[in-house]
C-alpha cells in the first residue's frame, strides 16, 4: 500500500490528490448505507475514516512531509489569527438553537470518533494535498479550487443516505465553501493545520447533539447566513493582516 502512494505521490501530485479525493468521497459514501444495515449509526464510516487517518498520518511520518502539509505548530503568533477567537463561535454553532440527545450511546460515540477523524483527513486531502499541489502554479487559483472543491463535495450527501434534503444540502455546500476559503486561509498564512483540524473535527463532532426539532427553515437559513457571514469576515480580516506565506519544497 505504501508503494503505491509513493509511486503516485512522486508521478504527480494533483493526481495523487485528486485520487486521494476520489478514495475517501466514495468510501464515505458506501459507509452510510452499511452502517444502517449494521444497525449502529456511523460505524461503517468509524471504521474506514480510522484506517485513513492511521495509515495517512503514517505515511506522511515516513515520507518526512508532516511539516510539509500543516501537522505542526503555527509559525505566525496566535495574536495574527486574533487568537483563534472566532473559530470558537465556528466550532459551538451546531448548538446555538440548544442541545438534543439524538442517537443512543453507542450509536454517538461512533458518530463523535467518525466525525474526529473527518476533519483531519478532510483537512489534509483538501488543504493539504490538493492546495499544496495546485498552489505550486498559482496561489489565488489554488485557494479558489480547494475551497469550491470542498464545498461541492458535499453535494454527496443528498445521495449516500445521509437523509439531508436538498434544502439543507445547499446551504451546506456554502457554508462549506467559506469554510474552506477561511481554512486554506489559516493554513497558508500559518504554516499550520491544526487550528483547521482541531475546529473542523469539533464542529462536525458536536453536531450529533444539535437541536434539529428547533430548526425551522427560516430558523435554518438565518443560522446558515449568520454562521456564512461570521466565517467570511473572519477569512477577510486574515487576507488583509496575515504575512504572505511561501511553500516550501517537500523534496527538501
Amino acid at each position: 500500500m505504501t508503494k503505491w502512494l509513493d509511486d503516485l505521490f512522486e508521478k504527480n501530485e494533483l493526481t495523487f490528490a485528486l485520487v486521494w479525493i476520489g478514495i475517501y468521497c466514495t468510501l464515505n459514501s458506501l459507509a452510510n448505507p452499511l452502517s444502517d444495515a449494521i444497525g449502529i449509526h456511523s460505524s461503517a464510516s468509524l471504521i474506514c475514516n480510522s484506517f485513513l487517518t492511521v495509515m495517512l498520518f503514517l505515511w506522511l511520518r515516513k515520507k518526512g512531509m508532516t511539516k510539509y502539509y500543516g501537522l505542526c505548530s503555527p509559525h505566525s503568533p496566535a495574536g495574527r489569527f486574533l487568537w483563534y477567537l472566532p473559530l470558537l463561535l465556528f466550532m459551538s454553532h451546531n448548538l446555538w438553537f440548544g442541545i438534543a440527545v439524538n442517537y443512543p450511546a453507542a450509536d454517538t460515540a461512533c458518530y463523535i470518533l467518525s466525525m474526529l477523524c473527518m476533519g483531519f483527513l478532510e483537512e489534509v486531502i483538501f488543504r493539504g494535498f490538493l492546495f499544496k499541489a495546485l498552489a505550486k502554479e498559482n496561489v489565488k487559483t489554488a485557494v479558489l479550487i480547494s475551497s469550491v472543491t470542498f464545498g461541492l463535495g458535499h453535494i454527496l450527501n443528498l445521495f449516500n443516505g445521509s437523509g439531508m434534503d436538498i434544502t439543507a444540502n445547499l446551504w451546506q455546500i456554502v457554508s462549506a465553501i467559506a469554510c474552506g476559503f477561511l481554512f486554506v486561509v489559516i493554513f497558508y498564512g500559518g504554516g499550520s493545520l491544526l487550528p483547521c483540524i482541531a475546529a473542523h473535527s469539533v464542529n462536525n463532532a458536536v453536531s450529533v447533539f444539535a437541536n434539529e426539532a428547533a430548526l425551522t427553515v427560516e430558523k435554518r437559513i438565518l443560522f446558515s447566513a449568520v454562521n456564512f457571514i461570521l466565517v467570511a469576515a473572519y477569512a477577510f480580516v486574515l487576507t488583509k493582516t496575515l504575512p504572505k506565506q511561501q511553500s516550501p519544497n517537500p523534496k527538501t
